[in-house]
C-alpha cells in the first residue's frame, strides 16, 4: 500500500521561507508525478504545484516565481520550497502521488499545516 508523509509544516513571518517534504513509501514503482494541493478554511482544495518523472512542473498562478517543486527519485521524495511567503498561502497542504499502468495508485498524504502571520 502507497503512503505519503508529509514533513516541514509551521508558523512563519510574511516573507519568509518553507520547504516541505514528501515521503512515498510502499510501492517499487516511482510515480508519474507528485504534486502538491492545499486547501484552506471555507475553499476548494487547489493546485500548487506538480512536476511529472519528466523533470516537467506546472504551477498555481498564485505561486509562480515564489514556489519552486522539486523531487528526488533515489529518495522518493519530493519537495516544495516555498519563498516570499504571504498571510494568503495559509493552509493545509498536502501532498499527492500518482501513477498509471502497471502499478497505478493516486495518494494523497495527511497534510502539514502552513500559516504565515505576524
Amino acid at each position: 500500500q502507497v503512503q505519503l508523509v508529509e514533513s516541514g509544516g509551521g508558523l512563519v513571518q510574511p516573507g519568509g521561507s518553507l520547504r516541505l517534504s514528501c515521503v512515498r513509501s510502499g510501492s517499487f514503482f516511482s510515480a508519474n508525478a507528485m504534486g502538491w494541493y492545499r486547501q484552506a478554511p471555507g475553499k476548494e482544495r487547489e493546485l500548487v504545484a506538480e512536476i511529472t518523472s519528466g523533470g516537467s512542473t506546472n504551477y498555481g498562478d498564485s505561486v509562480k516565481g515564489r514556489f519552486t517543486i522539486s523531487r528526488d527519485d533515489a529518495k522518493k521524495t519530493a519537495f516544495l520550497q516555498m519563498n516570499s511567503l504571504k498571510p494568503d498561502d495559509t493552509a493545509v497542504y498536502y501532498c499527492n502521488a500518482r501513477r498509471s499502468g502497471i502499478g497505478a495508485y493516486n495518494v494523497w498524504g495527511q497534510g502539514t499545516q502552513v500559516t504565515v502571520s505576524s
